[in-house]
């Protein structure tokens, strides 16, 4: 919803020196005040694609700076209203109880609301609601708190506490948001580790993995949506909590999947009251933006109002930008990816600089629906630059306040029909509604079933996920009896061996918790699963890869030996089948050594090792350890040991407290092991044993790392493993026909925030590595761009490429990449080395001057 923050720019010297730069670029200093517009003004300055139109849902004074927006199953629309957010541009009030939920209904089908019910006010800062049985959560004042309406007036009679610490920061920029309801009736968040379900009358919490900024949801699988205000558009390909089960291992995929690196923006008008406008590159030569700055509230597009090519879309707000993007999805397998289908005309863009969407909906009538907080200022106080507060202060933008409409987008010829009342449906109708060719038919129709708990729907639901002819229709049908707590084993364990892969992968995953308890059920599956895994789809694989974990050791291993093997080349296949490693991994390793399909070298092996070496590491255990190090005295070592012993010494040269042993091992004692003595360094470090204690690497590097340092060197060769080793080997060397090699680079071993910026954009072209040319056919004419990484991802990258393989750089500036992210807005292509190098010359000059 709101724009990133980056105290590191409050820092005064470097402020100072960025602010140096504002007479010489911004070419929008003379743009004059953008007054407030009628509802009617604006709908004027509205570019919406062709064969749509944008039509008024509702208006201040009915309803004032929303925020979130959701319809009820009888088509009413709740409102968060965020009436205390930046009252003035020091935010001063901001703690006052103003805010509030309103319910608004169109009593006359005129596609207009015309009544407003107070549900809940008095609230400081509100920012999430959840329809539930007889009232809503609310988030305000941080807190997660339940309310009841007893009496059906619309109006909250009760408010209790449900969780006190939901939002973990008082900052509305970088606080939790979200409570999505998603397939598997859990309720999550954004900008949280969080979610919640209703179990047995009781609110439940859990931990979860974190997930994007402002906004979330979800697609007809149930993937969850997401992003962060720099990057538009992110997304989960596997189903929640699955690749965090393995203390032991950390996954770099699965999670938080970059579904585009396109950031660029285009603006129907000036936009210099953006925070960081001063920046060269924020904003082109005709003061509009140039990539998102404040990406919010990704809505997946499951409605049937507008035109088919639309389902399935994305849509991302930009209110910094007066936009709306839309993202096409693409679905390859196990991934998915999305593109802007027009580059250079957004969806919905609009020539009033107060146009602020943040937040989406789709309605029971398939239209879209956006709330517009309609302001000038949406930066939080906390964040307010010295430009930002000048274009503000000066162009009148601060006020007035307090106002805020609420959009539908149609198509050119619709109009509004009769809103369906399903709080009234019976159970048939509601099941019925399950293979509604709309999405919000689906979730809500699942929702009241699941809400009602009608334990007499179990043979209907049972019919429809068996014999339905629709595939949602049947997905939904399994979630809501797993709801009910109706799920039967028979039922799941018949599709398993559905044609459908949505299908197939459900029951799997369904069947997890009774399998877990019941022997006979376990034995069924692994039956099943040994039987079925080399004919099935990659998208059952990954599930099986998943399940795996519950399963008795001597079929998992045996399954995910097999598994791995074919599909290890997939980096997500490797972290799923870590991931149902746990305590386990020495053993698997075992089993790995003497399969015979793993005798034969392959780059993905050799990762897949290397990682499994790693938790067993992590595990600690001094036998292991210990039965590890034995396999490493092989002489020669073949490539299965080499990756074995890259993998301990890595985490030698990290480790802060050495594993004790009962005895020296064997291989530390020989001096004549053919190890190369780093390596033999860095496992002394590692390990202590009677007579030898263990002594912190003494390498000869310019700059040691401090131990932050040294964890993120170890993060980075995982990173670098699932990230890069494809183009430039696990060795560093590089790949012929792929990518050149790191070791001795100037690229690498150079300036750090030239080698940030290749991560961050990419480089193609000719490039020269240790006095030698490389172009394509000899590697890939482009290098892509890395920019969905988060700041610290990329730091442990280049971290651990700058100081492996006898590189010796030193440490990179923990702000270097998120620095440098900034100061580079604007570049959407990736760089030439001359361009770069010229754009380095350039930004010293500047320095300098």
């Amino acid at each position: 919803m709101f724009k990133r923050a980056y105290s590191i720019y409050l820092i005064g010297a470097g402020l100072l020196g960025l602010l140096s730069f504002k007479t010489s670029f911004v070419t929008t200093g003379d743009e004059g005040p953008s007054p407030a517009k009628t509802p009617a003004e604006e709908l004027a300055t509205f570019q919406i694609e062709p064969g749509l139109k944008v039509q008024l849902v509702a208006a201040e004074p009915m309803v004032q700076d929303p925020v979130v927006i959701t319809f009820d199953e009888d088509g009413r629309l709740w409102v968060v209203e965020m009436r205390g957010f930046m009252p003035n541009i020091d935010g001063t009030g901001e703690d006052k109880p103003v805010g509030r939920i309103s319910v608004l209904e169109d009593t006359n089908g005129d596609g207009q609301m015309d009544v407003s019910k107070i549900y809940l006010d008095s609230l400081v800062m509100p920012r999430a609601l959840a329809l539930v049985p007889g009232g809503a959560l609310v988030v305000e004042n941080g807190g997660l708190w339940l309310t009841k309406d007893t009496n059906g007036d619309l109006k909250a009679d009760s408010k209790t506490m449900i969780d006190p610490s939901y939002a973990g920061s008082g900052l509305p920029e970088h606080s939790g948001n979200g409570l999505w309801r998603s397939m598997d009736n859990w309720y999550y968040n954004a900008k949280s580790r969080l979610r919640y379900r209703l179990n047995n009358g009781k609110w439940e919490r859990d931990s979860t993995e974190f997930r994007g900024q402002w906004g979330i949801s979800h697609d007809d699988k149930g993937r969850l949506y997401y992003n962060y205000n720099w990057s538009q558009l992110h997304a989960d390909l596997v189903p929640p909590n699955y690749l965090s089960r393995n203390k032991n291992h950390t996954s770099t995929t699965g999670i938080d999947h970059g579904l585009t690196i396109d950031r660029r923006v285009y603006p129907i008008r000036p936009n210099p009251a953006v925070n960081r406008g001063y920046i060269p590159g924020t904003l082109d030569k005709e003061g509009r933006l140039l990539e998102f700055t404040a990406a919010c509230s990704p809505l997946f597009y499951r409605g049937t109002a507008l035109p088919k090519e639309y389902y399935g879309n994305v849509f991302v707000c930009e209110p910094s930008g007066n936009l709306i993007k839309r993202n096409v999805v693409e679905e390859s397998g196990i991934l998915i990816s999305a593109k802007d289908p027009h580059p250079g005309r957004e969806f919905w863009a609009s020539t009033d600089e107060r146009f602020r969407p943040v937040h989406q909906t789709t309605g029971p009538d398939g239209a879209l629906y956006v709330a517009d907080m309609y302001r000038g200022l949406i930066q939080h106080k906390a964040y307010v630059t010295p430009y930002l507060r000048e274009q503000s202060i000066n162009r009148h933008l601060v006020t007035p306040v307090n106002r805020g409409r609420i959009w539908r987008v149609v198509p050119a010829d619709w109009k509004p029909g009769k809103p369906l009342k399903l709080s009234t449906a019976s159970s048939k109708d509601l099941i019925q509604e399950l293979s509604s060719p709309d999405g919000w038919h689906r979730d809500v129709a699942q929702r009241l079933l699941v809400e009602r708990n009608d334990k007499t729907v179990r043979q209907a639901l049972t019919d429809l996920a068996l014999k339905g002819e629709n595939q949602f229709g049947r997905f939904h049908a399994l979630w809501t009896l797993d709801g009910l707590k109706l799920s039967s084993s028979n039922v799941l364990l018949s599709l398993i061996a559905d044609p459908d892969a949505l299908l197939k992968t459900t029951a799997l995953r369904l069947l997890e918790p009774i399998a877990k308890t019941d022997k006979t059920v376990r034995a069924k599956l692994e039956q099943q699963l040994l039987k079925q895994w080399e004919t099935a789809p990659i998208e059952q694989i990954l599930q099986m890869t998943f399940t795996a974990g519950l399963l008795d050791p001597t079929v998992s291993h045996q399954l995910l030996a097999g598994i791995v093997n074919k599909y290890g080349s997939t980096a997500l296949i490797r972290d799923a089948a870590l991931s149902s490693l746990q305590n386990q991994e020495f053993a698997f390793l075992q089993t790995l050594l003497k399969a015979p399909q793993w005798q034969t070298h392959e780059p993905s092996k050799e990762i897949f090792l290397e990682m499994l070496t790693t938790s067993i590491v992590r595990k600690r255990n001094p036998a292991e350890l210990a039965a590890t190090l034995t396999l490493l005295e092989k002489e020669p070592l073949g490539w299965q040991e080499k990756a074995v012993l890259t993998s301990l010494a890595i985490q030698g040269s990290t480790t802060k407290k050495p594993i004790k042993l009962a005895s020296a091992p064997k291989l530390l004692a020989r001096s004549n092991s053919g190890i190369e003595p780093s390596r033999l360094e860095n496992l002394a470090a590692l390990f202590e044993w009677p007579g030898h204690t263990a002594v912190k690497v003494n390498t000869t590097q310019k700059s040691l790392l401090s131990d932050d340092e040294q964890k993120l060197f170890a993060a980075g060769r995982q990173l670098y493993l699932s990230t890069c080793s494809g183009c430039h080997g696990t060795d560093g060397a590089g790949l012929n026909r792929f990518g050149p090699p790191l070791i001795g680079s100037d690229w690498v071993l150079g300036d750090e925030k030239r080698l940030a910026l290749v991560l961050l954009h990419g480089m193609e072209g000719p490039v020269e590595v240790a006095k030698k040319v490389y172009d394509v056919p000899d590697i890939l004419p482009v290098m892509p761009s890395h920019s969905t990484m988060d700041d610290n991802s990329i730091t442990s990258i280049l971290m651990y490429i700058r100081n492996e393989w006898g590189n010796n750089a030193g440490p990179i500036g923990k702000r270097t990449v998120a620095m440098t992210r900034v100061t580079s807005q604007g570049r959407v292509v990736p760089w030439t080395a001359k361009e770069l190098n010229n754009y380095m010359l350039e930004a010293k000059t500047s320095v300098g001057k």
